[in-house]
């Protein structure tokens, strides 16, 4: 574990902590595998009810391009992850000739199995001492439901792009977050991988950051620096004496 100011001057004050905000996607889990797997059971449906939709969509650069399309053609749905693979999945479905209304239900299948997470496995163990501790409050760009995945219980709330109608790194959905915990964003502390999106968002919302590095990637947004660079939750929960 690296404990580290997050300007110059800021070294990690764990006595300031009143509230947890938490990244969800390759945070607590992998995303990517999660994704695979839920294309992978459309894709299987598409073939029992849209079969010239399941033989276009194995034309990787079919499905690129339609994403692109949605993304140009729906500015609207800029932060709905949910509403843009609906769309996709619509407008294949009308360039292969097969009933665009087929869309929802489709989308449903994948939405199930997207939410069909495996947990690192330090992910459990740390978020119920996280949660017995603090109020913890779900920030997240994705789709993902902690309802649905079941972790929802340790959870005062979940803030998601889609809902609020911004998202990560813009500071109000923090803003908003520390809202929906009843603390100061001072008082919070974010935890989350993206240095990026969760990184730069918590520390120009004024919250301490514990920035997740599973893999070693390269800190790349000085002077903004994390107060806490962590390998995994269990690194957290030693640094927070939980």
């Amino acid at each position: 574990m690296n404990i580290s100011g997050s300007h110059s001057f800021a070294a990690f004050d764990p006595g300031r902590v009143r509230a947890i905000t938490l990244d969800l996607d390759d945070t607590l889990w992998p995303i990517w595998p999660t994704i695979a797997r839920a294309e992978e059971v459309l894709q299987r449906w598409l073939g029992e009810h849209a079969p010239a939709t399941a033989a276009l969509a194995t034309d990787r650069s079919m499905l690129r391009a339609v994403r692109e399309q949605v993304v140009r053609a729906r500015s609207d749905l800029a932060h709905d992850l949910s509403a843009q693979r609906r769309e996709s999945i619509r407008v294949l479905l009308e360039r292969a000739g097969d009933d665009p209304a087929l869309a929802e239900p489709a989308f449903e299948v994948f939405f199930a199995e997207r939410q069909r997470v495996e947990l690192f496995e330090d992910a459990m163990p740390a978020l119920e001492r996280l949660s017995a501790r603090y109020p913890v409050v779900a920030v997240s760009n994705g789709n993902a439901d902690v309802h649905r995945v079941g972790i929802g219980g340790h959870f005062r709330a979940a803030i998601s792009a889609r809902e609020f109608g911004v998202g990560k790194p813009d500071a109000r959905i923090f803003l908003a977050a520390a809202d929906a915990a009843g603390v100061a964003p001072g008082q919070v502390l974010h935890i989350g991988d993206d240095a990026h999106l969760d990184g730069v968002g918590a520390l120009r919302a004024g919250m301490q950051l514990a920035w997740v590095n599973r893999t070693d990637h390269i800190w790349e947004h000085e002077p903004l620096r994390p107060h806490l660079t962590i390998n995994d939750l269990r690194d957290l929960c030693r640094a927070l004496s939980i």
